[in-house]
């Protein structure tokens, strides 16, 4: 029995969705960070028993809220067990989830590679089967190879096999001759802490073997960083947005391919408050120290970015049920064309005015990555190859693109 002490509270990192078992209804709760693997599914009585764990409330509130809903005099044995559920999950913020957390972020730091986390998930698992898929996703796609030098593209990350086109799109702009060069993946962190990068100089390791980081260069950025880089961020452990990208590319130049992996933290305080990325003095350092390498090394880099466009829909939290290609999802777009063409222009100032526009009431998951680009590498000019909308489920809507970009 936890006692009448203040709950705590329920992780505000968690994913909540209704449940998708038929003869189970409720709230099904899962950690996206796996620091645990359970997933629970909260009965509809109980879920707005939920709102207690705000650690602004005692054992003793909900006790009591229970019996007047209930009118069990005996509720303090649902307390017990719902309490005693979320906190054996590792759904609760409190010691069990601290030490869960300490231990699992240990784990990875120590590991010597960073193992596959979306194989036989996002992707088949097993070699020749991921051969075989990656060769029909891409199939044809070299016919449509766009002329000139790449410096960059920009492709998807959601699931490949509800991305293919853009996916074929993108990596249609790469050839034999870019197998030497160093890959500076810029992916999303749908997990990390905003305005920060994170690094790891972990080989990355999937069904086709084992990268080779580029630590000379991961180095260089985490120190020019400081207190803006994240090394060895564990978000790394569990991340699609540069997983996906690692694939396809060992999938054309082999397993060896050298990578700098880097996650890109939202720029939140600035669609929320106004300003520029920038202003954060600990962004600035690095967007300059991944400007002054990419000037350095120039055609050395090759720029992968890992990025989605516009989430919406019900299960992004909008009150529509999104159907691609269709009544709102039109004007959208509309407005993501807007953006792209900004990316193409190499406008970055103008990019992030529309990011800004009603706090991107259009949630595009890949402004940071796109936007840590444009100015790293302001010589960049894009081309739009393709742009496609996906219905991820039958109410929510991904938009995303494949994009070339060459020096102006």
């Amino acid at each position: 029995m936890m006692g009448f002490s203040m709950l705590p509270r329920l992780r505000d990192t968690l994913d909540f969705m209704p449940s998708p078992i038929e003869d189970k209804p409720g709230l099904l709760i899962r950690d996206p960070f796996q620091f645990s693997d359970a997933t629970l599914i909260v009965p509809p009585g109980l879920i707005a028993f939920l709102e207690f764990y705000d650690g602004q409330h005692s054992a003793l509130d909900l006790r009591a809220e229970l019996v007047r809903a209930t009118g069990d005099l005996d509720a303090g044995r649902i307390e017990d067990d719902l309490s005693q559920a979320l906190s054996s999950a590792g759904f609760l913020d409190d010691d069990k989830f601290l030490q869960r957390k300490a231990s699992a972020e240990e784990v990875f730091r120590n590991a010597p590679q960073r193992l596959p986390a979306h194989a036989g998930s996002g992707y088949p698992d097993d070699t020749a089967e991921l051969r075989q898929t990656l060769t029909h996703y891409l199939q044809d796609g070299g016919s449509q190879r766009p002329a000139g030098r790449t410096i960059a593209i920009a492709a998807p990350h959601v699931s490949p096999f509800g991305g293919v086109d853009a996916y074929r799109a993108a990596y249609s702009a790469l050839s034999p001759a870019d197998a030497d060069r160093t890959f500076v993946i810029l992916g999303t962190s749908h997990y990390g802490q905003a305005n920060r990068l994170g690094l790891t100089r972990k080989p990355f390791i999937t069904p086709f073997g084992e990268t080779t980081p580029a630590t000379v260069l991961i180095d260089e950025i985490a120190c020019a960083g400081d207190g803006a880089v994240l090394m060895e961020d564990y978000c790394h452990a569990i991340e699609h947005s540069i997983e996906f990208q690692v694939v396809f590319l060992q999938h054309l130049f082999g397993p060896k391919i050298k990578i700098l992996p880097v996650l890109c933290g939202s720029y939140l305080h600035s669609v929320y408050e106004g300003g520029l990325p920038e202003d954060d003095p600990g962004t600035q350092r690095v967007l300059g120290a991944l400007g002054e390498m990419a000037a350095r090394e120039g055609g050395k880099l090759l720029w992968v970015l890992g990025v989605d466009m516009a989430h919406m829909g019900r299960r992004y939290g909008d009150t529509m049920e999104a159907v691609s290609g269709q009544g709102e999802m039109e004007t959208v777009e509309r407005r993501d064309r807007s953006r792209i063409e900004r990316l193409a222009a190499g406008d970055a100032k103008g990019f992030w005015e529309q990011i800004q526009e009603n706090q991107d009431d259009l949630k595009w998951c890949g402004s940071a990555p796109l936007y840590t680009f444009l100015k790293a590498v302001p010589e960049a000019r894009g081309t739009l190859l393709h742009y496609q909308q996906w219905n991820i489920d039958q109410a929510s809507v991904v938009s995303f693109a494949g994009m070339q970009f060459h020096s102006r």
